[in-house]
C-alpha cells in the first residue's frame, strides 16, 4: 500500500483546499467545495476565501449572508460555519446528535431538572418573534425557571435547536451582536434532502483528504466512522501514513507532487485548514499545537510557507495600516520575496 508522508498530505490537502492555486471560483461554489468555513470569529471566512479564490470581492461573499445564501450556524465540531443556505438545512438534522451529545458537563448540570424539550419549544417561541443575543434569551426564559441560572438557559438553546446568527453578524468590516433565530424561520422553510453520514465523509475527503478515521471524526464530531469507511472502501482508494495508519480518499481526488511549489499564503484564525484532521502535520511542523491568535477573523492569523505553517500575522491601524509577522523561525530565501508580496495584497486587501 502506498505511504504518503506529511509533504504528500500537505499538498494534497492544500489543492483540496484551493491554496496551492486560486480558484475561479464563486463564493456559493467555495463554500459548497469546502463544506463550508470556520466562521467562530465573523471576518474569517472573508480573509479565507481571499487566499483560496481568483478575483475575490468581500461585497460578494457579504451579499450571500444578506440574502440568505449562506448562514452562520453550528455545525460541525458544534462549532459556528459559514456555509450555503442548502448545506444548512441538509447537515443540521445529521450533525444534530453531535451538538446534543457535546452538551454534557457544568452546562448541562446547570440545567437540571429543566424538561429540555419544553425548555426547547420555550426558546424557539422567543427566538421566532425575532432574534436574540444570548443574554437577552436567558432573561426571557428566566421567569419560566427562576432557579436556574439564565445564561445556562440560553446557552443550552444553542445545543437544543438548529439556529443561525444573523446579519449584520458576519458582515465584511460592519459587524453586530450575536443575535439568533431559528434555522427554518431565517432560511422560510427551505427544504433540502437531510445529509447521509456516507455523502458527508466523501464531501471530506474531497476538501480535506486523504484522511484517516480519526481525522475525519475530529472534522465532523461524529463518532463509529471506521464502519462507515468500511462499506465506503469499495469506492476509495487507500494509503498509509508514516505511522502505518490506514488513509481514505476519493480515486480520482487530486494527489500532487510531494515537490510541488506551494504559494505563501495567509489564512485567518480557526482556519479548518488547522483544524480538521487528528494527526496535522501535513500543515504543522511535529509538536507545534495550532496558534489561535484572537481577534475577530480580520485582524490576525497565520501564514504558511512552503506548505507549513510558518508564524503569525496581525493587521495594525495605526499609526498607518501595517501587518507585522511573527515568524517561527528564518523564512528560506527561496520563498521571502513571494511572501513579502502576499504580504502587501493581503495589506490592500485589510485596507
Amino acid at each position: 500500500m502506498r505511504v504518503l508522508g506529511p509533504r504528500a498530505l500537505g499538498r494534497a490537502t492544500l489543492a483540496r483546499q484551493l491554496l496551492l492555486d486560486r480558484a475561479p471560483l464563486g463564493a456559493a461554489a467555495a463554500l459548497d467545495h469546502l463544506v463550508g468555513l470556520q466562521a467562530q470569529a465573523p471576518d474569517a471566512p472573508y480573509v479565507a476565501l481571499w487566499s483560496r479564490l481568483a478575483d475575490f470581492r468581500p461585497d460578494g461573499l457579504a451579499g450571500l449572508v444578506e440574502d440568505r445564501q449562506a448562514v452562520r450556524t453550528w455545525l460541525m465540531r458544534t462549532t459556528i460555519h459559514l456555509v450555503t443556505a442548502t448545506d444548512a438545512v441538509s447537515l443540521a438534522p445529521l450533525l444534530r446528535r453531535v451538538h446534543q451529545g457535546n452538551f454534557s458537563g457544568l452546562a448541562a448540570r446547570q440545567i437540571d431538572g429543566v424538561d429540555r424539550a419544553e425548555l426547547a419549544a420555550a426558546g424557539a417561541a422567543v427566538l421566532a418573534e425575532r432574534p436574540r443575543t444570548r443574554a437577552e434569551l436567558g432573561r426571557l426564559l428566566a421567569p419560566r425557571w427562576p432557579a436556574h441560572d439564565p445564561d445556562a438557559l440560553a446557552l443550552a438553546i444553542t445545543y437544543l435547536l438548529p439556529l443561525v446568527q444573523v446579519p449584520p453578524r458576519g458582515l465584511w468590516r460592519r459587524g453586530g451582536r450575536a443575535a439568533t433565530t431559528p434555522l427554518e424561520v431565517w432560511l422560510g422553510g427551505l427544504s433540502a434532502p437531510p445529509a447521509s453520514v456516507d455523502g458527508l465523509l466523501l464531501r471530506y475527503l474531497a476538501a480535506f483528504g486523504p484522511a484517516s478515521v480519526r481525522d475525519a471524526q475530529v472534522w465532523s464530531g461524529l463518532t463509529r466512522l471506521a464502519e462507515v469507511f468500511d462499506r465506503l472502501r469499495p469506492g476509495l482508494r487507500t494509503a498509509r501514513d508514516e505511522h502505518g495508519v490506514e488513509l481514505y480518499d476519493l480515486p480520482d481526488a487530486p494527489l500532487p507532487d510531494p515537490d510541488t511549489p506551494a504559494p505563501p499564503r495567509f489564512l485567518p484564525e480557526y482556519d479548518n485548514v488547522l483544524l480538521s484532521h487528528a494527526d496535522r502535520t501535513r500543515v504543522l511542523p511535529a509538536g507545534r499545537p495550532v496558534p489561535l491568535p484572537a481577534g475577530n477573523g480580520g485582524s490576525t492569523g497565520t501564514f504558511l510557507v512552503d506548505g507549513s505553517v510558518a508564524g503569525t500575522w496581525r493587521l495594525h491601524r495605526t499609526p498607518a495600516p501595517h501587518l507585522t509577522l511573527a515568524e517561527d523561525g528564518p523564512v528560506p530565501r527561496e520563498h521571502r520575496a513571494a511572501l513579502d508580496a502576499e504580504t502587501a495584497a493581503l495589506l490592500e486587501f485589510l485596507s
